[in-house]
């Protein structure tokens, strides 16, 4: 058994091991992951969540890591979750972006942790949101989420997200047609990285024009700005900051980051109780309940909707 309390404030203090052994008993849905949650609880709130995505090839782990080296010049502690692919051997991430980030390993300021989707759609590890709580805790001040590069699919993001990073790149062919998928209408700060390749302006004029013809917005409304960047050389890094900084004070003023936080953890609750009933529906097979209702349903007696509706009620103990 883990002594939760004494971890807890080892990862306050900023000891990586401690975040680490946080963040893997999460993974691991410990039994003791509800005490961990518990006494988490009253620490977090204050980290900005940034969430990075786009299609693979973009350059989102340099995009990242070029972020790291900013917030770390303005003093901020910084938190970096990267989401691998899982691996079909072993289920366990494949560390790639934490490689591209090595040049921050050594930073007592900075963590930067892999994690796998271990076959979670959405390109999020289902552990994410608890993950980000336990950066939060921690002490980190901005929390980078970057998503598995899968590129439609990534919506999720801005679920899970303060303010979502949609990046692409000039040649990357599917780049804009993402926006028919509607991996553009999650954006609130758009990139044009590799924008010293040909057709970068193109790529951003394009993208200025889809997001025109998208909802039609008020005078008060955020307008997600375009900002071109060279990662790998830093170049236009500062933009983004800044452009961050604009949305995270826009939606502070019009009460829209207090709103996604609320809908956040409301998705979190929901997630967490959808799962656990499945476990204990799982655990009905061969029960003599299950096998009544498939009885009175094969029987004609009973309609498979109603016959959900009871095995709820017995469930919940309605």
């Amino acid at each position: 058994m883990v002594d939760v309390p004494a971890l807890v404030a080892q990862a306050r203090e900023g000891r990586p091991r401690a975040v680490a052994r946080l963040i893997s008993l999460v993974e691991g849905a410990s039994p003791q992951l509800r005490e961990v949650m518990a006494a988490l609880a009253p620490l977090t709130g204050n980290a900005y969540v940034v969430g990075l995505t786009g299609s693979p090839g973009v350059g989102k782990s340099t995009s990242t890591s070029a972020l790291v080296t900013a917030y770390r010049r303005a003093g901020k502690r910084v938190g970096v979750l990267a989401v691998d692919p899982s691996s079909p051997f072993s289920g366990g991430a494949l560390l790639g972006d934490r490689v591209r980030m090595s040049e921050h390993a050594s930073d007592p300021g900075v963590y930067i942790r892999s994690m796998a989707t271990r076959g979670h759609l959405g390109g999020l590890a289902w552990s994410a949101p608890q993950a980000i709580r336990v950066l939060d805790a921690a002490g980190c001040d901005v929390v980078l989420v970057e998503t598995v590069g899968v590129g439609q699919s990534e919506v999720e993001i801005a679920s899970q997200a303060d303010t979502s990073v949609v990046l692409l790149a000039p040649g990357m062919g599917d780049g804009i047609q993402a926006a028919k998928a509607g991996i553009l209408e999650i954006g609130d700060v758009y990139v044009v990285n590799k924008a010293d390749r040909d057709g970068a302006d193109a790529t951003a004029r394009e993208l200025n024009h889809m997001l025109g013809l998208g909802e039609a917005r008020g005078p008060g409304d955020w307008r997600p700005p375009i900002v071109k960047t060279v990662a790998a050389r830093g170049e236009g890094v500062d933009e983004v900051v800044e452009a961050l900084e604009k949305h995270r004070a826009w939606m502070e003023e019009h009460g829209v980051l207090a709103e996604r936080r609320r809908s956040r953890a409301a998705r979190e609750v929901e997630t967490i109780t959808i799962t656990a009933l499945r476990e204990r529906i799982g655990d009905l097979h061969g029960d003599r309940r299950l096998d009544a209702l498939a009885e009175r349903i094969t029987a004609g007696e009973l309609d498979p909707y109603a016959a959900s509706d009871e095995l709820i009620d017995s469930l919940t103990g309605h």
